[in-house]
């Protein structure tokens, strides 16, 4: 793989809460490479989001983050407030899962995507609105001049995400997170917009990070996958790896709880995720697993080397014996 664009290492986040130190990310390390669709993937509270809004300075006071976040040699753990607005929007952006949320309802969309302009680069405000407009026409937006006038609410679902995909895009960052940017959308919208994502990152040469549960996305538009479990990342690999021979118990309970033709019943992953209040030691998987054994409690949970894969089970290399 290419020298990364975005290296994290040893990224921790614990909140401080009325009960106690919630670790919700627990040391992971993950590399995106220039130009490459990399999957974030996980069950809802697996750290996916935390991890990334860390990286983007944008988690609450309450959070405590510890670890490195090297963007293209640039370290945003512990950088200042000004900083971080020097990064957002220009270096790294993010598609955010409520597009409505993220827009501002008395605005009107032109100059809503325009201001992500303005906010990095030199330019008159005639010349931000016309590029905008252009932004909204490579997003896919029938009749942009005429619609960068109109408010978000004049927009659907899926042409307000376009417009959030739009303003993430305006300078041509690095890397583009985009927080399940399908989940609220019917299917054939998600495609249109997954294939809005794809056009943008072989346009731009930028590198995608695809926060999902949905492993059926990921199959259709990625490149490499990490799965997340308990704040921790538990398996790494590419596509095929992870579809064909997945070496965690938690990466093959996802897929065994796919729908599949044929099969009428699925196979659910039992029990439930850890309280993390109160993490548990060795595998946080194990009271979980069918194939876990006396020594997963004090196992190291870290991923190592298997086949092509990485895996932090430590009966990765049997169970890839029997795919």
């Amino acid at each position: 793989m290419a020298s990364p664009v975005l290296q994290i290492r040893d990224l921790t986040v614990t909140f401080n809460t009325p009960l106690g130190a919630l670790s919700a990310v627990r040391g992971i390390d993950l590399d995106v490479a220039p130009g490459e669709m990399l999957a974030v993937v996980g069950e809802s509270g697996s750290g996916k989001s935390v991890s990334f809004l860390a990286a983007m300075g944008l988690l609450p006071t309450t959070a405590t983050v510890t670890g490195s976040v090297l963007l293209d040699g640039r370290q945003l753990v512990g950088a200042s407030a000004k900083e971080m607005r020097s990064v957002r929007g220009r270096l790294l952006s993010m598609i955010f899962q409520d597009p409505l949320s993220a827009l501002n309802p008395v605005h009107r969309i032109g100059a809503q995507v325009a201001e992500m302009l303005l906010s990095h680069q030199k330019m008159s405000d005639k010349a931000a609105l016309a590029r905008a407009v252009d932004l909204l026409e490579i997003v896919g937006i029938p009749q942009p001049g005429d619609r960068a006038m109109q408010y978000p609410h004049e927009f659907s679902g899926g042409m307000r995400q376009r417009v959030v995909i739009a303003m993430a895009i305006a300078n041509s960052p690095k890397v583009l997170i985009a927080d399940e940017p399908t989940t609220a959308l019917d299917v054939t919208v998600q495609a249109q917009i997954l294939e809005v994502v794809q056009r943008v990152q072989k346009q731009f040469g930028t590198a995608v990070v695809l926060i999902t549960h949905d492993l059926g996305v990921v199959a259709r538009v990625c490149e490499r996958v990490n799965v997340m479990y308990a704040g921790r990342v538990v398996e790494q690999a590419s596509i095929e790896g992870i579809f064909e021979h997945p070496t965690h118990p938690y990466t093959r309970g996802l897929l065994a709880s796919l729908p599949q033709a044929g099969v009428e019943r699925l196979s659910p992953i039992t029990g439930f995720p850890p309280n993390m209040l109160r993490p548990p030691s060795g595998c946080a998987f194990r009271s979980r697993c069918p194939h876990a054994v006396d020594a997963c409690a004090s196992a190291d949970d870290r991923p190592v080397a298997v086949g092509g894969s990485y895996s932090a089970c430590i009966r990765a290399a049997e169970l890839l014996g029997r795919s």
